[in-house]
């Protein structure tokens, strides 16, 4: 299925969403046609600010928005779509587009396998009628579908299409890039040399798999480190847990600026309590890169700044390994909760490799290693 044929017959002008790899053929066409564009294209903070702004806009335009995410994002869109969109409530339309990832009898990776069971279940469950977009999807079936959802979002209900892996194609080329040029693999190294036998909370996406095979290339033992392979935007909030049970030992938190962006709410819990055996590390690339390299708003947040204002006793931002290494030494030599913002290039290498445990083996492993 062209991804321009998807878009003309949904027919709507205005697209927001949070980045999926299995999108990246739409992502990469809206910002080919629209960029980021107020009036047109937002990519939002996550999936429940986008089903939000898209019924801002519904109640000011009166038309049909469309909202964009991985099938890992539904559990954000549950309360506004339940309690806001939903035509029990004030009945607004909205199209979703949900990446399916994990799909039952599709290899992928362990984060996704639950998700991937129950995606289409939990749009039933919320009202939203559904229909599966594959390979073998025609451009007939589809636009007897749209038309069977036209009626339903004239009524105010929702509807949503499932987007297998390969069925979106002929999508623009777009390349992402930034102006930093400290490499994230690199700046991870730092942080591990540094950190020493500290436990580590890794965000997740390509962060924790540099971290895994940094392990691996040190020589190391991988029970150091908690590799949160899915819940974006909760690596804070585990190492939070982690700190104030564990006051003894320094926890550092490896963070990404589009998981910070996605709960930011955590970054004012966690200035409030002031673990001051804390070390929150956000790695800001400006980008989603994981799942394609599509931008982040992170390029014009000062978030050193903001967890100043949340409550931090030091917040730093570097964009020098310099820098960095004085900054990570200071961090590991006080008491108190520190941020260091590490402004950072994107890209990583194309063999890049997976972790070869099983999260229950992560898990448990991390587990033995605080209780010694």
């Amino acid at each position: 299925m062209k991804v321009e044929r998807l878009v003309e017959m949904i027919g709507s002008d205005f697209y927001t969403g949070v980045p999926d790899s299995q999108l990246k053929a739409l992502c990469d066409y809206l910002m080919d046609r629209y960029g980021i564009d107020p009036k047109h294209h937002i990519i939002a903070a996550n999936e429940g600010n986008c089903t939000a702004l898209a019924a801002g806009y519904h109640l000011a335009t009166g038309k049909v928005p469309v909202v964009y995410l991985q099938n890992s994002g539904e559990g954000n869109i549950i309360n506004p779509a339940a309690s806001l969109l939903n035509d029990k409530v004030y009945a607004i339309p909205v199209v979703f587009i949900v990446g399916w990832r994990g799909e039952p009898g599709i290899h992928d990776e362990p984060q996704h396998i639950y998700q991937g069971e129950v995606t289409v279940r939990l749009l039933e469950d919320m009202g939203i009628a559904s229909f599966v977009i594959g390979k073998e999807t025609t451009e007939e079936e589809l636009e007897a579908k749209m038309n069977e959802f036209r009626a339903d979002l004239a009524a105010g209900k929702d509807v949503a299409f499932v987007i297998r892996k390969g069925a979106l194609t002929d999508a623009p080329k777009v390349e992402y890039k930034n102006d930093n040029h400290m490499v994230r693999e690199e700046i991870i190294r730092h942080i591990v040399k540094v950190s020493g036998e500290d436990p580590i909370v890794s965000t997740t996406g390509k962060a924790s798999r540099e971290l895994f095979e940094i392990r691996a290339a040190n020589g190391q033992s991988h029970k150091y480190d908690f590799l949160t392979v899915g819940s974006m935007g909760h690596s804070s909030s585990i190492a939070l847990g982690v700190a104030v049970n564990r006051p003894k030992r320094r926890i550092w938190c490896v963070d990404g600026d589009g998981a910070v962006l996605m709960h930011m709410g955590s970054m004012a819990v966690l200035g409030a309590n002031k673990p001051k055996n804390l070390i929150h590390v956000v790695i800001n690339n400006k980008a989603h890169e994981t799942v394609g390299g599509m931008p982040t708003v992170a390029g014009s947040v000062d978030l050193a700044a903001v967890a100043k204002a949340c409550g931090y006793p030091n917040a730093v931002c570097v964009d020098n390994f310099a820098d960095l290494d004085k900054e990570l030494m200071a961090a590991k030599e006080r008491n108190e909760l520190s941020l260091i913002e590490v402004m950072c290039s994107l890209g990583a290498r194309e063999d890049l490799g997976r972790p070869t445990t099983t999260a229950l083996e992560n898990k448990r492993n991390f587990m033995k290693f605080l209780y010694e």
